[in-house]
């Protein structure tokens, strides 16, 4: 492993842990609103809350594409094992074609998901008054962290297929 090569995986490692650890905590806030939504519906110890419908909605977004980002880097979305373990070209093979299709899939999400940021951009939310742009920014993000992500992925399986070390 080279200098630079070892310097990226350290930071898409730590990408990888940051990411981990904000999927834990959105899905500890998540509890929250949603907690509150069920106290308001079934009791009258609380009054209903309005926006912790909104807030529970947007929490959720971001921790499926937080969950997405994190699935890319550990190979758990998109991948699914249909082949048995065996020769380690072959495998390079089928996980290349998978990251590729994931690639085409980073790139939609960049592009069209920039053009929805940038439709949310001044406009906010109705009940919690947030700006869009904050929850519609995560289609790109994802779609970049994902072209990161496979972008590694993509060249150990090159490297596999030249046979050379993973």
């Amino acid at each position: 492993m080279t200098g630079s090569s070892g310097l990226w995986r350290s930071l898409t490692a730590a990408l990888h842990q940051i990411l981990s650890i904000l999927l834990c905590i959105s899905v500890l806030i998540l509890v929250i609103p949603v907690t509150l939504q069920i106290f308001s519906r079934f009791t009258e110890l609380i009054p209903h809350y309005i926006w912790t419908e909104e807030m529970a909605r947007f929490l959720f977004v971001w921790m499926v594409m937080i969950g997405a980002m994190v699935g890319v880097r550990e190979s758990a979305h998109f991948n699914v094992d249909l082949w048995p373990p065996g020769r380690p070209r072959l495998t390079a093979v089928i996980n290349l074609i998978t990251r590729l299709a994931i690639l085409v899939f980073a790139v939609t999400f960049v592009i069209a998901g920039w053009e929805f940021t940038l439709f949310g951009w001044n406009r906010i939310s109705e009940l919690a008054e947030l700006p869009l742009w904050m929850i519609h920014i995560a289609w790109p993000l994802t779609g970049f962290v994902w072209i990161v992500f496979s972008g590694e992925q993509v060249l150990d399986d090159v490297r596999a297929l030249a046979g050379g070390t993973r």
